[in-house]
């Protein structure tokens, strides 16, 4: 009886350290002019200096459950975890000036085989592509075994990647250029579905190649889709995921935002932030959405602006390990941290001079992870992370 109440006892700290494992996926992060961060102590992030990536945007890098680095990309370069260009890692029809020009799933029911998807810049005739990586070769540095094949195109430059419902597939989602069609692609032990489950719903996506500008996440729990799309369409918009059928549903329209960007959810998945630069940047401003605040139009008037940047433009907007939004600011060697995304309002505690980069900066992007590695986070009130 003694050694049954022990178990019950160390059961909820149990299930905890399985938690922190599960999201130790995130915690390398290399983007921008040769930056990085480590993660690899939670309430102390620090800056990275030896990342060989150069990504004007988008970019995607992948640790191992015990939070060892694998490889990352930019979308037409794949390093491994010797900071050195995979075999056959080279010439992928991704661009790094593409807003998510890869995302990184492990094969279902493998151990060591890897997919990395992605994206063309501006709707252009690559689309998305997969891309097969075995860590298994070269003694764990791994090769790219088959590369740049073609899913469909054209598609806008927006990538995420959602876990299905039964735990072991995912979904891969992009949105058609010139069309209101979300695609989502079911990833399985068996492979990939070509045919995608599409969804009509939302803005249309056309007219200047500027209307394929801009990010598109999924909330930790998969519930979620927040779609932001940069000039002439200028706005943000919230949907419903069905992550059984790969549905989407409940168009929610935020308003304007003059070349919207970044989107990104708090870890609780109550409250959405969405940046803006104003037309031409110079009004780097960060909104906040209560979630929680019942219909449409609450939604919708619960938003408000919670911070700005003296940077010209700010880009990516990406939840760390620690439970805080990390958000990227052109050209800096400074980044933006949402130091408490759960709370409402100005309490989210915004600072500008967040975490600096040492010599190195930041460009607009951010890694694009998978939101389900930020499941039941709490932000870190031990953090200490330097700022001015």
């Amino acid at each position: 009886m003694k050694n049954t109440y022990r178990i019950l006892l160390l059961l909820p700290f149990w299930f905890l350290s399985r938690t922190a494992l599960a999201q130790k996926e995130a915690t390398t992060w290399y983007f921008g002019q040769n930056a990085g961060l480590s993660f690899a102590d939670p309430a102390n992030p620090q800056p990275l200096k030896d990342g060989k990536m150069f990504s004007e945007e988008g970019c995607a890098v992948l640790s191992d459950a015990l939070g060892n680095l694998l490889f990352y990309t930019n979308g037409m370069q794949v390093w491994n975890r010797n900071k050195q260009v995979m075999a056959n890692g080279d010439s992928l029809k991704g661009h790094e000036s593409s807003t998510q020009s890869a995302v990184i799933l492990p094969k279902p029911g493998t151990s060591h085989l890897y997919y990395l998807f992605t994206t063309d810049f501006q709707g252009q005739s690559h689309g998305l592509q997969y891309h097969l990586i075995d860590l298994s070769r070269n003694g764990g540095l791994g090769e790219v075994v088959s590369k740049n094949n073609l899913i469909f195109a054209p598609v806008t430059e927006k990538l995420t990647a959602i876990k299905h419902r039964n735990g072991r597939d995912y979904w891969v989602i992009t949105h058609r250029w010139n069309s209101s069609a979300f695609y989502a692609y079911l990833i399985t032990s068996n492979g990939i579905t070509f045919t995608p489950v599409e969804s009509h719903l939302g803005s249309i996506h056309s007219g200047d190649n500027g209307a394929t500008i801009g990010y598109m996440k999924a909330s930790p729990a998969g519930n979620k889709l927040a779609v932001a799309t940069w000039a002439a369409v200028n706005k943000i918009e919230v949907f419903d995921f069905n992550n059984e059928n790969g549905k989407l549903a409940l168009a929610v329209d935020l308003g304007k935002f003059d070349e919207a960007y970044g989107v990104e959810f708090s870890p609780d998945g109550t409250k959405l932030y969405g940046g803006k630069n104003g037309i031409a940047g110079g009004e780097a401003r960060i909104f906040q959405f209560d979630l929680a605040a019942g219909s449409n139009d609450a939604i919708i008037h619960s938003g408000k602006q919670v911070a700005k940047s003296m940077s010209r433009k700010i880009g990516a907007l990406q939840l760390g390990p620690d439970g805080r939004i990390y958000v990227a600011r052109n050209g800096s060697n400074w980044l933006g941290v949402i130091r408490n995304p759960n709370a409402l309002g100005v309490n989210c505690d915004y600072k500008d001079a967040g975490i600096k980069l040492e010599d190195q900066k930041s460009a607009l992007g951010l890694p694009n992870f998978p939101g389900f590695y930020f499941q039941n986070l709490a932000p870190s009130t031990s953090a200490v992370l330097p700022t001015k």
